[in-house]
């Protein structure tokens, strides 16, 4: 395990040193920022009309169904 992981080690410093050496680069003009103006400007304006909505609570009074659950016999399951 241990050779496998400096073999790793070792290839990856090669593959980064050839990438180093093989590409050279070399500025040949200055950059600069582009200049750009901002000038007044309206934002659009807006008349809505919306409903109302009441929040609130109340007591209710649910009627829940009982469930009547039977297993089935132990000889049946070991049966099937």
């Amino acid at each position: 395990m241990k050779l496998g992981a400096i073999l790793a080690g070792v290839v990856f410093v090669a593959a980064v040193a050839f990438g180093v050496y093989m590409v050279d680069i070399d500025q040949t003009e200055e950059g600069s920022m582009p200049t750009v103006s901002i000038e007044g400007g309206n934002l659009p304006e807006f008349d809505a009309e919306v409903g109302e909505i009441e929040v609130g609570e109340r007591d209710v009074t649910v009627t829940v169904p009982t469930v009547d659950i039977e297993s089935p016999e132990e000889d049946a399951v070991a049966s099937n």
